[in-house]
C-alpha cells in the first residue's frame, strides 16, 4: 500500500532562526504586525509501506539518518493513505 508522509522539520526555539528573523524584520518594515517568523522545511514522500504504523516507522527512521538533526531540530509527521 502507498502512503504520503508529510514531514515538517523546524528549528528548536532554543536555536537561532536567521531566515526568520529576517524575514519578520521585512514583513516589519512592509507595514505587517508581525510578532516573528520561523522558517521550517516540509517533506512529501511516496512511500510503500505495509501498514500506516510501519510508513511511520519509516519516517521516523529518515527523520533520525537523515532529515533532521536531532541536537537543533524539531520534527512532525502525518501519515496518509495514498488514493
Amino acid at each position: 500500500m502507498k502512503y504520503r508522509l508529510k514531514v515538517e522539520v523546524s528549528l528548536k526555539p532554543s536555536h537561532s532562526d536567521p531566515e526568520g528573523e529576517t524575514a519578520a524584520r521585512l514583513l516589519r518594515e512592509l507595514g505587517y504586525k508581525v510578532e516573528g517568523v520561523n522558517v521550517s522545511k516540509a517533506y512529501n514522500i511516496l512511500i510503500e509501506a505495509s501498514s500506516r504504523e510501519e510508513a511511520f516507522a519509516k519516517a521516523e527512521e529518515m527523520c533520525r539518518r537523515l532529515l533532521a538533526n536531532p541536537t537543533k531540530d524539531n520534527y512532525t509527521i502525518v501519515v496518509e493513505e495514498e488514493k
